[in-house]
């Protein structure tokens, strides 16, 4: 009998210790097994994108699987334009399905920064900051961590939002004025999805793409283009239009004390998948995909192609000129 109350006493006692809270420790060790153990999963949700008066809105769904595949779908909302990042054993690609053309990276994406819209790359910003914050309340635990996004230095902490599932819901990217720049709302989570044997192949992802998008397209630039931003210091100093064949091209030079070129031109959708070998990092640019490097940007948007390049501008500066370059034609 003794022996019976001494064994209840030991079980209650660690009954109870059992039953404490669930920790921020123990949150993150069974969110690192759930995420980093499984073969496969594919997540469904909304982005928001914040750049100063403009606001983006995308539909994201992300597809991974063992080992290193990735597939990125962002729908814009405002005209269905759909871009795909994809990422297998060959290399890591930008698809344009409207266009036919995919533009090819040898890049360490998605590893080299934060992914919003990755689950493993959430967990390891949540992982890598000592000194994160964690809450819980009824329904859910919140963790805010620093982020690693070199290439947009506004962006500095995010907001994690899991449920008592261990499904992330949403994610919230803030600037040092505590605004949300970017926000990610996850709708659905599927933890055993049935991906084809080909599913992350460049063809496959390229043909299965649904075209919702009006593609237009021109072949005559009727308004140029201006940046808003200008370095101090630097003018226009030529502006030359040359004639391709398909089309044509504007090329803006600026020169000064931080001198860049600026080149815009249309665009035409291929007959065949065109693959083009592209220098950079896949970079979310506003409503669009481009390619940054340390002295480049190119985008697409609008059936028009910008080419932004300078040997004195850093990436920060770059990024400012670019996103100054309205949508409507502006004064010189």
């Amino acid at each position: 009998m003794k022996k019976f109350c001494l064994f209840l006493t030991v079980f209650m006692l660690l009954f109870l210790t059992g039953c404490g809270k669930y920790g921020e420790e123990d949150l993150l060790k069974d969110l690192e097994n759930k995420i980093k153990n499984t073969k496969a999963y594919q997540v469904d949700g909304k982005l928001e994108i914040v750049n100063n008066d403009d606001v983006y809105h995308y539909t994201v769904s992300t597809s991974y699987q063992k080992d290193d595949n990735y597939k990125v779908s962002l729908k814009n909302n405002a005209n269905n334009h759909e871009q795909i990042i994809l990422k297998n054993d060959k290399a890591v690609y930008v698809l344009t399905p409207s266009l036919n053309k995919s533009f090819k990276f040898q890049s360490d994406w998605p590893y080299n920064n934060s992914q919003i819209y990755l689950l493993e790359s959430i967990l390891d910003d949540l992982q890598n900051d000592k000194e994160r914050t964690f809450k819980e309340n009824e329904k859910n635990y919140v963790l805010t961590s620093a982020v690693n996004y070199p290439n947009n230095r506004k962006l500095k902490r995010q907001e994690v939002t899991i449920d008592k599932n261990l499904n992330i819901q949403t994610v919230k990217v803030f600037d040092d004025n505590n605004v949300p720049l970017m926000t990610m709302q996850f709708s659905k989570t599927d933890w055993k999805p049935n991906f084809k044997d080909d599913y992350f192949s460049l063809e496959e992802s390229m043909k299965t793409t649904t075209q919702e998008e009006e593609v237009k397209t021109t072949s005559v630039i009727e308004d140029v283009i201006y940046p808003l931003v200008i370095p101090e210091g630097t003018q226009l100093t030529g502006e030359d239009k040359v004639t391709k064949t398909d089309g044509e091209r504007v090329i803006l030079t600026f020169e000064g004390e931080k001198p860049f070129l600026l080149v815009e031109e249309t665009v035409s959708k291929e007959d065949e998948l065109t693959v083009i070998p592209t220098y950079g990092e896949p970079f979310q640019f506003m409503d669009t995909v481009g390619a940054l490097s340390t002295n480049s940007l190119s985008w697409i948007v609008n059936g028009m192609e910008y080419y932004l390049v300078s040997d004195v501008l850093n990436q920060d500066e770059l990024i400012e000129v670019a996103e100054s370059i309205s949508v409507l034609p502006t004064m010189k």
